[in-house]
């Protein structure tokens, strides 16, 4: 057999397989048919493309941020200190992505936003059912903002179990009980359904944690959420300033302030007496 035959015969091994009945194991996996088959623009403005494109990419990186909140939550009930950590870990990563997104639309000029802004109607950020789960989490819980959503059965069952259920940092907070710290009973006890307020008796348990072995596993466990907090707060940032760029003061869509709306939540803290705490160490 010639060099050029074995190198045909190799090439020919390499080649990987073309053939299936039906669909590619990839879409199968993937839904990639699905997912690329979702952007339907009600204009003919070349912008709005890639406003729906940023828009729905982040949904799914809403989605992953509330896994891994999920588990990093679920973990710290059953004590899996280490699991929980991960998953915080892994949800930095996650949110820097989700972050990143805002990069194909944050510079949109006014006249740019005009272009298609019509042709979402009512539609607004602030009617998103994911992104309501992860302020839910955060603790930022609000009965009244599951009401958009009384039309989606599934959708709204799910964010009435998401509103009955302990937030993250309700978790952290009886995790950190259990470890022998003078958590509150009123904070243990409090009515989850509604939003966290900040408490002295929390921010003293971080104050003490703080104080003590900067290698302490419960000072990492503050580094993480002080980082997915910082996350938060900087995709709040962009969003005001993305926001601010393209439509000035305007009133927003849905029925929303708009900028006001967004000032309001960005000045919002998360998870509040780590940060404070750092003032009395």
């Amino acid at each position: 057999m010639t060099d050029t035959a074995v190198a045909s015969v190799d090439n020919e091994s390499d080649v990987p397989t073309l053939e299936f009945d039906g669909s590619t194991p990839y879409d199968d996996y993937v839904q990639a048919s699905v997912l690329t088959s979702l952007q339907h623009p009600l204009s003919n403005d070349p912008g709005e493309m890639a406003f729906l494109v940023t828009t729905q990419v982040m949904e799914l990186w809403f989605t992953l941020v509330v896994h891994e909140w999920d588990t990093a939550r679920e973990a710290l009930l059953k004590d899996d200190f280490e699991r929980a950590m991960e998953a915080l870990r892994r949800s930095l990563s996650s949110h820097q992505a989700l972050n990143d997104s805002w990069r194909p639309i944050a510079a949109l000029t006014p006249a740019q936003f005009n272009g298609f802004r019509s042709a979402f109607g009512q539609a607004s950020g602030f009617q998103s059912a994911m992104y309501r789960r992860i302020e839910f989490l955060l603790g930022d819980k609000s009965r009244s903002m599951i009401q958009p959503h009384r039309g989606h059965p599934r959708v709204h069952a799910e964010l009435q179990e998401a509103l009955t259920q302990p937030s993250l940092y309700d978790e952290v907070l009886h995790y950190l009980s259990r470890r022998g710290l003078p958590v509150p009973q009123h904070v243990l006890e409090r009515d989850v359904t509604v939003a966290y307020e900040p408490d002295a008796g929390v921010e003293e348990v971080w104050r003490q944690i703080y104080a003590g072995p900067q290698s302490s596993p419960l000072v990492a466990l503050g580094e993480a959420l002080t980082n997915v907090g910082e996350m938060v707060l900087r995709w709040r940032s962009d969003h005001l300033l993305a926001t601010r760029r393209a439509m000035g003061s305007k009133v927003g869509s849905g029925g929303s302030p708009g900028v006001a709306w967004l000032e309001k939540r960005a000045a919002r803290s998360v998870f509040p007496e780590i940060w404070t705490a750092r003032s009395y160490v």
